[in-house]
């Protein structure tokens, strides 16, 4: 899933579900602007920057967003922080929020940075551990929305419509979250048509929006792509048993040497005598 342009827009559009995760009121995000910043003459980019658009009271926010497994995240990002600090002498202090789909991809050591936890600078959240979605606001449960296996995204996403179209009721915020929740489903059902995600969850206003069809025709592309790689993976004992060494084979088949080792590990053993 696309996540990185999912909690873009979700903090560019409804910023008040990222202060309500972090235990804030709401309302504090009427005093911040959300963007993504990149430092200058780096190439490290911010995924997104809450700032304070007068108070100089209030903190300075830096989000990452992080659905992979990184072991340098903690270094980068302090190093992210502390350039744009000196980029941009801010007058504000300063907090960071790691958003995690849950905790088993948090790996990174941070012996090295303990104070910046300690002291609650650096932040974790795990999405997968906020509780149930009925029992969360409807911003934070359509982010938690996005961590849910398949089967149990049906049923939330069924009860978030209906929380949304009851509870919201400034008619453009209700456009805009159901459209969101729209976006999370094609991402998560990319082979479903759009009159089954309709019937499904009873969008029957569900528009060919411009992220619709990007999301319908990136979860194609991502399947076609694991086909052929799948497909590639196969011709590797093949190649093998037909001389080539692992060298050859991973070029031939545009694969990395591990990735040729890794196969052939998992293939059982020759009965040849």
């Amino acid at each position: 899933m696309k996540t990185d342009s999912i909690f873009y827009r979700l903090f560019q559009e409804f910023p008040s579900i990222f202060f309500e995760l972090i235990g804030n009121s709401p309302q504090t995000a009427e005093g911040y602007k959300f963007s993504s910043i990149e430092i200058k003459q780096t190439a490290f980019r911010i995924d997104g920057v809450f700032l304070p658009t007068q108070d100089e009271e209030n903190p300075i926010y830096f989000v990452e967003v992080q659905f992979q497994t990184d072991t340098e995240i903690y270094s980068r990002l302090i190093s992210e922080i502390c350039l744009y600090l000196r980029q941009n002498q801010p007058k504000n202090s300063w907090r960071g929020v790691v958003i995690y789909p849950n905790r088993s991809l948090d790996t990174a050591d941070i012996k090295n940075y303990s104070e910046f936890f300690t002291s609650q600078r650096i932040s974790r959240i795990y999405l997968n551990e906020l509780g149930e979605i009925a029992s969360l606001p409807v911003g934070i449960a359509t982010m938690k929305l996005v961590v849910d296996d398949e089967d149990t995204a049906i049923i939330s996403a069924r009860q978030l419509i209906d929380r949304t179209q009851q509870e919201i009721n400034i008619e453009q915020q209700r456009r805009q979250l159901l459209e969101l929740i729209e976006t999370i489903l094609v991402y998560k059902f990319p082979i479903m048509s759009r009159e089954e995600i309709e019937g499904m969850f009873g969008l029957s206003d569900l528009k060919q929006t411009r992220v619709y069809q990007e999301g319908k025709q990136e979860g194609k592309q991502e399947g076609k792509q694991e086909g052929a790689r799948e497909e590639k993976l196969r011709m590797i004992p093949l190649l093998l048993r037909l001389g080539l060494s692992f060298e050859e084979t991973a070029k031939e088949l545009g694969l990395s040497l591990e990735e040729v080792l890794q196969e052939k590990q998992k293939q059982p053993p020759s009965q040849d005598a």
